[in-house]
C-alpha cells in the first residue's frame, strides 16, 4: 500500500486563495476558516471533510480506501 501524503492544498471556492494545510489522521476536519476571505468552508454534500471538497490530496482515510468517520 502506498505511503499517505499528509499534506493537502486547501483551495477557497469563493476568493481562490490556496494554503497548504497538513491532514489530521485521527478526525475528519469539517470546517476551514478561510485566510483569505474568511468565508468557511463546510464538506460538499457526499464529501467526508474539507480536504475531499476542496483539498488537492483526499484525507487519509480515504487515500488508504477506507472509510472516512464511520460510526
Amino acid at each position: 500500500m502506498a505511503d499517505v501524503i499528509p499534506l493537502s492544498r486547501l483551495r477557497c471556492p469563493q476568493c481562490g486563495t490556496e494554503k497548504e494545510e497538513v491532514m489530521p489522521t485521527d478526525a475528519c476536519q469539517y470546517f476551514y476558516d478561510c485566510s483569505g476571505c474568511g468565508v468557511v468552508l463546510k464538506p460538499l454534500p457526499g464529501d467526508c471533510c474539507v480536504f475531499c471538497s476542496y483539498g488537492s490530496i483526499a484525507c487519509p482515510p480515504i487515500q488508504q480506501g477506507e472509510g472516512c468517520c464511520d460510526d
